[in-house]
């Protein structure tokens, strides 16, 4: 039986992402991007970069990340990092293992997002994302996110269509 089959929204429970996450972190975002989106070993190399400094620059106060959990097996994942400008949060490294979709679960961990970005006393959060990933899109705009600019690019060895998504908080 699919673990998705057996599992219900309420056996999966949120906890704080530690460094301990940050290998599965890299591996799982490398090879489901891999198989989803025909992304090259660049994209591992990025999501390492983004773990990197959220584990060695956390702040406390600003920034969190979660990991979504059943059975001590991990699910998913979501955070909000600093920008550059201190009143725009940015919502990163947001995904769910497949079979922990269609769950509730996405919508759960982006409530948590967005609850704490409010009380951190962030004003907006933002976020980029691919055109492709329609099911992420519509969670985002149900959430009272914005689509904001569409490129067609290549990265990470791929063709695609990065959407930027926004939102206020206030």
């Amino acid at each position: 039986m699919p673990a998705s089959a057996a599992m219900k929204a309420d056996d999966i429970s949120f906890r704080r992402a530690t460094a301990d996450d940050a290998d599965w972190l890299v591996t799982r975002h490398a090879e489901l991007y891999r198989e989803s989106d025909g992304f090259d070993e660049t994209f591992g190399e990025f999501v390492a970069r983004i773990v990197d400094d959220y584990f060695m620059n956390e702040n406390r106060r600003l920034e969190r990340g979660w990991i979504a959990e059943a059975d001590g097996r991990r699910l998913g994942s979501i955070f909000c990092t600093v920008t550059d400008t201190p009143e725009i949060a940015r919502l990163r490294l947001f995904f769910l293992e497949p079979e922990a979709r269609g769950l509730g679960l996405g919508g759960r961990l982006l409530d948590s997002c967005l609850g704490f970005a409010r009380e951190a006393g962030y004003r907006r959060i933002v976020l980029w994302t691919r055109e492709s990933h329609r099911a992420a899109c519509r969670l985002y705009e149900s959430r009272g996110f914005e689509k904001g600019a569409s490129t067609t690019t290549t990265s990470f060895g791929a063709r695609m269509i990065e959407v930027d998504y926004a939102r206020d908080l206030d």
